[in-house]
């Protein structure tokens, strides 16, 4: 090391050292001469004008309601708690308000790096149930030497976000921190789902500390998750948070769309099988017990066709005690439950009977197979029952 005299490389150097010795790739050693002028330059949020701080919250937030009347909202990057009770009134007025009507929401989180510690509590109660305040994590700050806890807020600007309807969180390799917690304390929650990438693995609070009076920084995580809503051990950091649904990022939106699309029409799967159920399973007896299987399962992890499937197939056949029971996804043409959707195959065409007695025998010779085994025992084979008319006809 001491021969290295390019700092550069030698901040690279020292980066793989620290990394592989720890193994904990927060860590990161870099020589950067400007770094310091810049820190003195930048403004701090308290000297800011509601006016600069809510241009700054509009580059970092954007929502929409898209088609199907699904809420979505972008957040690059989570302000702080100064910030948010200093524009409540502004976030609720024009950006809340026009999400609370629709019938499920979507959090992109996909470009939010950063973010504020302070401002959880202003995200994640907005989707979880009002009746009292939840513990979402607790947060060790190493500086300090402090443990903190946070909890939803007992009170939230306006309502909050139904518990029935479906949060989807989208992530990437890029959603790091504090986005990150946000994203694993919702898929905690009984109706949020995370569809993208796995998570960068960051950490809640990443101070860069300069190294004596040189140009050289230590960047090193000073707070740590101690295991949101009670999780112990697991944590995000350094392994980040493992979608639900893994795709690559630039599709999760689509993903997301077509999993709420799924969900959407859960009710009406479920109604369509219970009156298929009550009109044409012949074990009559099992009915209302299928019936009240069906409607109290818990659809809150079916994301997919195949999940629907396996969960419904799963419960109807351990009730019934039947394996003939089966739910099997279809085609788009096959629409309808009943014996009309058992016709997706045209029928076998029976074989006409020739005139011909030769052709006659032929015929008989290839639907039976018959033959004396040893010990005088009669075999007989047929593979399908043929109509009455070509029996008798034979």
């Amino acid at each position: 090391i001491l021969g290295i005299s390019d700092p550069q490389t030698l901040a690279r150097v020292l980066t793989d050292g620290v990394q592989s010795y720890l193994n904990d790739p927060r860590l990161v050693i870099s020589y950067e001469p400007s770094t310091v002028e810049e820190l003195r330059q930048a403004p701090a949020p308290t000297n800011l004008s509601q006016e600069e701080l809510l241009a700054g919250l509009q580059k970092s937030i954007r929502h929409e309601v898209l088609e199907g009347n699904v809420g979505y909202l972008r957040v690059d990057d989570l302000p702080s708690q100064e910030v948010l009770s200093r524009l409540g009134t502004l976030l609720m007025t024009n950006v809340w308000k026009q999400l609370m009507g629709t019938s499920a929401l979507v959090l992109d989180l996909r470009q939010c790096p950063s973010g504020h510690v302070s401002g959880i509590p202003y995200i994640s109660p907005t989707c979880t149930p009002g009746i009292q305040v939840l513990h979402v994590d607790t947060i060790y700050n190493r500086p300090f030497n402090t443990t903190t806890e946070i909890w939803t807020l007992p009170q939230v600007l306006g309502e909050r976000y139904s518990t029935e309807k479906d949060v989807v969180v989208l992530t990437s390799s890029r959603t790091g921190g504090v986005a990150e917690d946000i994203a694993y304390i919702l898929k905690q929650m009984p109706q949020g789902i995370v569809v993208g990438e796995r998570t960068e693995g960051g950490a809640l609070d990443l101070q860069k500390l300069r190294i004596g009076q040189s140009n050289f920084f230590l960047t090193v995580p000073v707070s740590r998750s101690l295991g949101p809503l009670g999780g112990g051990s697991q944590t995000w950091e350094g392994s980040g948070v493992l979608p639900c649904v893994g795709t690559p990022a630039e599709h999760a939106l689509e993903k997301a769309l077509a999993i709420l699309t799924l969900r959407r029409a859960l009710p009406g799967v479920t109604h369509r099988l219970q009156e298929a159920l009550r009109e044409y399973y012949a074990l009559v007896d099992c009915v209302p017990t299928l019936l009240h299987r069906l409607a109290s399962m818990d659809y809150s992890t079916v994301v997919s066709e195949e999940d629907l499937v396996a969960k419904l197939n799963s419960a109807l056949q351990a009730v019934s005690e039947d394996p003939r029971l089966l739910v099997r996804a279809v085609g788009p043409r096959e629409t309808s439950l009943g014996p009309e959707a058992e016709a997706h195959e045209p029928p076998e065409a029976e074989p006409e009977v020739p005139k011909d007695e030769a052709a006659r025998q032929a015929l008989v010779d290839a639907v039976f197979q018959v033959s004396v085994l040893p010990g005088n025992v009669g075999y007989l084979r047929f593979d399908r029952f043929a109509d009455d008319s070509v029996l008798g006809a034979l």
